[in-house]
């Protein structure tokens, strides 16, 4: 264990090597936070309700979704792609490590760093804002909303490491993970709550992975689902987890075989 704790402490290095892009990136999320909640904050005014949401609710929401991203979203296995192309992948085949592990525990670490920092900045919005937040105090509600988003989390990174595979056949690393990361702040739900959707829509969204990365951690905590609804959606989330989880291994199989790495 101590190998992958040394692994999650080098990342906050790694990323503090490039100083001014780390300054840029976290300047970039609070001003994509702050536009979308004051955009919420004009649509629904103090009193107002839409679609079952008070302004309370949606800005709890919209924060909620700032901190559950730097917690569920943030992963550094989109570096896998490259590692298989460039033949950086032969280093962890000869080692005594878990690559799964290893890229696991480099998520770890990068997610703790950025928990750290929207922390700090969301603190510093309540501080000057003083938004109207939903504080959940239901045990019941919070247990689960814990356990959406253990769920999230194996969701994400399993998701991730996918894409990441298809350096084992194909160059074009990133043009699928392009396409990927833009669509998936619309259907995890990091713009604006799901529910507000066409029922047919929302209906056929209740199917897919992205479903329960945001949202349904969030409605859980907001406290907006029944028990029914609660424990359907993690059994639905858990299929997903253990589903990808064993695509991913089938996969990670077939291209070692096809596997070749030249000059490392």
């Amino acid at each position: 264990m101590k190998k992958y704790y040394i692994i999650a402490r080098n990342t906050w290095d790694e990323v503090f090597t490039y100083r001014a892009s780390f300054v840029m990136w976290r300047v970039r999320n609070i001003i994509q936070l702050l536009s979308i909640y004051f955009l919420w904050s004009v649509v629904l005014p103090p009193g107002k309700t839409l679609l079952g949401y008070s302004q309370s609710l949606m800005l709890t929401y919209i924060l909620g979704t700032s901190l559950l991203d730097s917690i569920v979203l943030s992963s550094r296995t989109y570096i896998v792609g490259e590692e298989i192309n460039n033949g950086n992948l032969m280093n962890f085949l000869l080692r005594p490590i878990n690559y799964f592990a290893y890229w696991f525990a480099k998520d770890a670490g990068d997610k703790l760093m950025n928990i750290c920092f929207s922390a700090v900045e969301l603190t510093l919005i309540f501080l000057v804002l003083r938004p109207p937040f939903f504080l959940q105090t239901n045990i019941f509600y919070i247990f689960f909303f814990i356990c959406s988003v253990i769920l999230s989390l194996f969701n994400y990174f399993f998701l991730n490491f996918l894409l990441g595979l298809i350096g084992f056949w194909s160059p074009e690393v990133w043009a699928p993970r392009f396409i990927f990361i833009t669509v998936l702040g619309f259907f995890a739900g990091s713009l604006f709550p799901l529910d507000i959707l066409p029922n047919a829509v929302y209906n056929i969204m209740k199917f897919l992975p992205f479903f329960y990365l945001l949202y349904f951690p969030l409605k859980v905590y907001l406290g907006q689902l029944s028990f029914l609804e609660i424990t359907s959606g993690l059994l639905i989330s858990s299929f997903w987890a253990f589903g990808i989880y064993f695509l991913v291994n089938i996969i990670w199989k077939k291209g070692l075989k096809s596997y070749t790495a030249y000059g490392r």
